[in-house]
């Protein structure tokens, strides 16, 4: 079977907790419609493509309480990374664990780690993206691992992919650590993030389901920045508009998808922005500086301090694609819930980032499962 339970936890860490790189890579600071197109619809070719939950809004609805969730306990799934482990880690409430998502005009068929498996049987699935993507890899595999405790599974890294294979089904859950999409090239003058450049995608063909993400690090600066110089359109500059340079890199990457993808055979989503929640004015409570010490979601389906300029950067570029690219649209369900993050039960003090597992990104993932059946 492979290395045993316990040593392969170890190979889902991006590198030891201690190390400098490690550090650098995992921390950081949002569902309407595109062209009036439901944003639980593919986007691309002019025209949207319902899932078969038919029109229904996935995205949105409220959190309610129930006793049957989480759909796996923290204790049970044992290669969850310690930035993630909040019960582990010492958190003592667990609430937060028992909430549903409720989409206001249907249901949500739960979560069939089975069923998943067997629809997947022979595929392979990659993450592509940051610490976020990481997030939601981890809860797909502890999903998939409480479904079939007994099944045998392995896990390898090489380079910057891990694989965690079912080998029971053949099934291959992969993540390749690519915080920008684009490249970061080594030049003589420095480290050069290349907004045109996009070569890293040759690790993503061949694969049967891809679901991209990149945010999180666009507005760093200072020693965790990743780069020292940009370059794009042939011109090397020290910096430039942020979100101007997140929405070059975005089109670099649809033009990838578009030239790359053959949607008869592979299924591409696009993970939507995943918030923090470090300013409590934004869910209406000026007092709390962070989201230390909040247990319970933002009441209703409706986040008071609304969303990012991101998400309508995002949205405007996969209007423009000719492939179809279903947007996981998770930015308004998750600023609903402020309670979710790791806070001070994480790994570096306080994040409120990162989402706890289980937690957040299970919905993410029950959402995507709802978009394949």
């Amino acid at each position: 079977m492979g290395e045993s339970r316990q040593q392969c936890c170890h190979l889902f860490q991006f590198c030891s907790y201690s190390s400098p790189i490690f550090l650098l890579l995992v921390l950081l600071p949002f569902t309407t419609q595109v062209n009036g197109r439901s944003t639980s619809s593919r986007h691309g070719s002019g025209s949207s493509h319902a899932s078969s939950s038919g029109e229904c809004d996935l995205f949105t609805g409220t959190w309610v309480l129930d006793p049957s969730y989480p759909l796996y306990k923290n204790g049970t799934c044992p290669f969850i990374q310690k930035e993630f482990s909040c019960e582990r880690n010492g958190r003592p409430d667990h609430i937060y664990t028992h909430y549903r998502w409720q989409p206001l005009a249907c249901n949500l068929q739960r979560f069939d780690g089975q069923d998943f498996l067997e629809r997947m049987k022979g595929k392979s699935i990659m993450f592509v993206g940051d610490s976020l993507s990481l997030n939601q890899w981890q809860s797909l595999t502890c999903l998939l691992h409480s479904a079939v405790p007994s099944s045998n599974y392995t896990i390898d890294r090489v380079g910057s992919v891990s694989t965690f294979t079912f080998t029971e089904y053949g099934v291959k859950l992969m993540l390749d650590r690519s915080v920008y999409l684009v490249d970061v090239i080594r030049e003589d003058i420095g480290r050069v993030l290349k907004l045109d450049s996009i070569e890293g995608g040759k690790l993503w063909k061949g694969i049967d389901m891809l679901i991209f993400n990149t945010w999180h690090w666009w507005y760093r600066r200072g020693p965790t920045q990743p780069w020292d110089y940009i370059e794009v359109g042939g011109q090397v500059m020290k910096d430039m508009d942020r979100m101007k340079a997140f929405e070059k890199a975005l089109e670099t990457w649809a033009a990838w998808v578009d030239t790359n993808v053959d949607p008869t055979k592979v299924k591409v989503f696009f993970q939507g922005i995943s918030p923090s929640h470090y300013n409590g004015s934004s869910w209406n409570d000026p007092s709390a500086k962070n989201c230390v010490h909040e247990t319970t979601p933002v009441a209703g389906s409706t986040y008071p301090g609304g969303t990012p300029e991101a998400v309508a950067v995002l949205k405007g570029v996969l209007a423009t694609m000719k492939k179809p690219i279903t947007l996981l649209d998770i930015t308004n369900l998750s600023l609903l819930r402020k309670d979710g993050h790791p806070s001070l039960y994480g790994l570096f003090g306080l994040d409120c980032s990162h989402w706890c597992l289980a937690g957040v990104p299970d919905t993410w993932n029950e959402i995507l499962y709802n978009l394949m059946i």
